[in-house]
């Protein structure tokens, strides 16, 4: 009867951690929460390997600097594309976030537009060689740019608008256009290491000031 009483007590427990440790339970939060960080962390270790290696750098590299394991790894980024496209994804969201961000503190709706440009650069400059590899993908990279336009334009536009607003600038131009230009004036650092595309797209920005009108940095 004791061993029966104790079996008794015991089985309680284990019913008891498991339902706690069940989906729902006081440890599935702390689950996710960790999985989401472990995600992040990879996405932002790739996107850096990415820039340094290229696309095909090996995976193991990747979980290194993320300080995870390959299981990781795979468990949220099954294959090779899964985690372009992630990148991908990753970097527009970084883009998207930083413009309000920027239009809030910076000391000009003028200035939050030109230090957007440049993340819009960096971000151009790594899409370079996220998009040769899912070209091979075209319904796939067709629907990552809509998602980049989707995302992006709002962003620019607004940046624009209180740029305008503010007399600043000229209302001559949208933001499709200028992020058209920005984006050619980009190209040029895909074959050459010395080449300024932040700094020729500061030249496009500065260009659309108003004249008698002055940054303040």
């Amino acid at each position: 009867m004791r061993e029966h009483a104790r079996g008794g007590r015991n089985d309680a427990v284990n019913r008891s951690d498991q339902g706690n440790d069940a989906d729902g339970g006081p440890a599935a939060p702390s689950r996710r929460k960790d999985a989401r960080r472990n995600k992040e962390t990879l996405l932002d270790a790739a996107t850096a390997v990415f820039v340094t290696s290229g696309v095909d750098a090996p995976v193991r590299d990747i979980a290194s600097r993320a300080g995870v394991g390959l299981g990781t790894l795979y468990r949220h980024f099954p294959t090779r594309a899964d985690l372009i496209i992630g990148v991908y994804r990753h970097q527009v969201e970084a883009c998207a976030e930083a413009g309000p961000a920027l239009l809030a503190t910076a000391a000009t709706p003028h200035t939050a537009l030109r230090q957007w440009i440049d993340l819009f650069v960096d971000f151009l400059v790594t899409k370079h060689g996220l998009a040769a590899v899912l070209r091979s993908d075209q319904a796939g990279f067709g629907a990552l740019h809509d998602y980049f336009l989707d995302r992006l334009l709002p962003v620019c536009a607004e940046l624009l608008d209180a740029a305008v607003t503010a007399g600043e600038i000229r209302a001559d131009i949208d933001a499709l256009t200028l992020m058209r230009g920005v984006g050619n004036l980009c190209i040029g650092a895909e074959s050459d290491p010395d080449y300024d595309a932040r700094r020729l797209a500061g030249i496009l920005v500065d260009g659309l000031r108003r004249p008698g009108r002055e940054d303040r940095t």
